[in-house]
């Protein structure tokens, strides 16, 4: 049996310590809500000399995350947190940094992207960094965003991937909230994370160049380096997954999470908080003698297509609910799940359904609405083309 250090405590503070266990060398803080708690939380561990760090306070999130990438060049493990319109502010330095191969963490913190202006869950504003090139984890609890930040420095800094990689958590709902959570001691922390030892940074002994001009005959190239290291380190980011559940005694492994899915014939996609409410709905579906599972997705990007298909190709039809839209099309998930499972053999029906933007609530009655549209189109073999608003209300439009 594993006996770790259990304590109650907000969200952001699980995510602080963390980071403080993986001995990061540099870190960049700029406020945003609901990201805030978190920096000021490394804050006070700075100013009380738990963790030796250098702690940048910067003027801009561009800032934040141009820090970031000039510490990972120079060698340094490095992270900073960010949120909704601050995340947009660093959009050209992390698709910069991914072109660098620079293997450093950020944590998105998901807050809808104004305007209008709206500081509540969505993830409209990570997944607009989905084509980045940046890997991103999403996580139900404040347990598992503990447990992930240990392995996504681990992950971000292998040399088989060498690409940064953000954790994403819902804003309140987990930032602001108390749970129990399980610490890994610091020991065992650092045999599975040792030191970072980078195998290429900047060094006047050795000159090396980062983002260089690069024209028709190997840009394309560079960006096939990156999406390979992405599909391929599918195996190695389950492998260190593994690793982890092995320290900690909790099953975080996998790239995604399936729940009484064996022999449901409805199966709902979702990733974050919402995981936890959908898993209540369905135990009391279940209840009723209805099949109903759930493929919660813990590793976004890469997608791991392969991984949902063994679970959901027996199904009959498989509801995304996507807290995010592509404006003119359709939800995220949605769309990478039927491109992905378009021309297999017996596929369920995809029905794309957009719920919680904004924040709005999404409770037991609410999936369970879900799940009868997902019977009804089971029984008349209907595939929409276009997703499906939840609780939109047409008076307001």
């Amino acid at each position: 049996m594993i006996m770790e250090k259990v304590t109650v405590l907000e969200g952001s503070e699980a995510v602080a310590e963390a980071v403080k266990a993986c001995r990061p060398g540099v870190i960049s803080a700029y406020p945003i809500s609901p990201q805030t708690h978190i920096v000021e939380a490394i804050a006070r561990m700075v100013a009380n000399k738990e963790i030796d760090v250098e702690y940048v306070r910067v003027e801009s999130e561009f800032s934040a995350a141009s820090v970031l990438a000039g510490a990972s060049a120079a060698g340094s493990r490095s992270y900073t947190a960010s949120s909704s319109q601050g995340l947009m502010l660093m959009t050209e330095v992390i698709y910069a940094s991914v072109g660098m191969r620079l293997p450093f963490v950020l944590t998105g913190v998901n807050r809808s992207i104004s305007a209008p202006i709206n500081i509540q869950i969505d993830h409209q504003d990570t997944i607009s960094l989905r084509d980045s090139g940046m890997l991103q984890f999403y996580v139900e609890s404040a347990q598992e965003a503990y447990d992930m930040h240990l392995a996504a420095f681990k992950i971000a800094e292998d040399p088989a991937i060498q690409l940064p990689v953000m954790v994403c958590m819902d804003g309140w709902v987990l930032t602001h909230s108390y749970e129990p959570v399980a610490f890994v001691d610091q020991e065992k922390v650092d045999n599975f994370l040792p030191q970072f030892k980078p195998v290429d940074f900047l060094d006047v002994q050795d000159p090396k160049s980062w983002g260089s001009y690069a024209e028709a005959d190997v840009l394309m190239e560079f960006r096939y380096a990156i999406h390979k290291a992405m599909q391929e380190g599918k195996s190695r980011i389950r492998e260190i997954l593994t690793e982890l559940s092995d320290i900690t005694g909790r099953d975080c492994s996998g790239l995604i999470e399936a729940y009484r899915a064996d022999d449901a014939e409805v199966i709902l996609v979702a990733m974050g908080s919402v995981a936890g409410t959908i898993k209540d709905a369905i135990d009391d579906i279940r209840d009723a003698g209805q099949k109903v599972g759930l493929v919660k997705i813990r590793c976004y990007r890469p997608f791991p297509y392969e991984d949902i298909w063994m679970v959901v190709k027996h199904a009959k039809v498989v509801v995304t609910m996507d807290a995010n839209i592509s404006l003119g099309s359709a939800g995220a998930i949605g769309m990478d799940l039927k491109a992905k499972l378009f021309g297999k053999p017996d596929a369920p029906i995809v029905l794309d359904c957009i719920a919680g933007l904004g924040g709005r609530e999404i409770n037991k009655d609410t999936v369970k609405r879900i799940v009868r549209k997902a019977e009804t189109a089971m029984k008349d073999d209907a595939i929409s083309f276009e997703p499906e608003w939840i609780d939109l209300n047409h008076e307001i439009v």
